[in-house]
């Protein structure tokens, strides 16, 4: 029992520290976000031009950001919740309802988006598709291989989540 709770705890801490190096890295993004659409709006109203490029530079952080945060965000529990009744329920009932939820929706979910923009992302790589837009970024490629890791990260801190929950259960049980 002994060697699979240091299993347990060895591999709560590596998805863990993962998990919270990509977030802490992809959280400084909204800071560069911010500062591009400053400069995007001040160079559109103050001298009337602007970009394709910085247009899609805009959304291609924003879907990072997203993306690759969503780990994280779950991590720190700070995700949308629907929370009429969660918040009222004894920590126990809470692990319970996150280990059936995190088996039955998150991780089912993740490792479909997963496995579904492996080929996605690899077509994109194939081609090595760029932007239609005149003026617009290259490698898109690049952007769309977020896709597949935002949902590996997700999913390995759903196997956190999951297994903290167990570990609540067994404790309290």
């Amino acid at each position: 029992m002994r060697l699979l709770s240091f299993y347990y705890f060895r591999c709560v801490s590596i998805i863990d520290n993962i998990v919270k190096k990509v977030g802490t890295l992809v959280s400084w993004l909204s800071l560069l976000l911010v500062l591009i659409i400053v400069i995007d709006v001040a160079l559109r109203y103050l001298f009337n031009t602007t970009s394709a490029a910085s247009f899609e530079l805009e959304w291609h952080l924003f879907a990072v950001i997203f993306l690759l945060g969503a780990g994280y965000t779950l991590q720190q529990d700070k995700h949308v919740r629907v929370d009429v009744f969660y918040h009222r329920f004894s920590d126990k009932t809470k692990a319970l309802v996150n280990l059936i939820g995190t088996a039955i929706l998150l991780l089912p979910f993740c490792a479909v988006a997963f496995w579904e923009s492996l080929s996605f992302v690899e077509t994109s790589f194939a081609v090595r598709e760029t932007s239609p837009d005149p003026g617009g970024l290259p490698a898109r490629y690049l952007i769309k291989a977020a896709i597949p890791a935002g949902f590996l990260l997700l999913g390995l801190q759903g196997v956190n989540l999951f297994l903290m929950s167990l570990n609540k259960l067994l404790k309290s049980g």
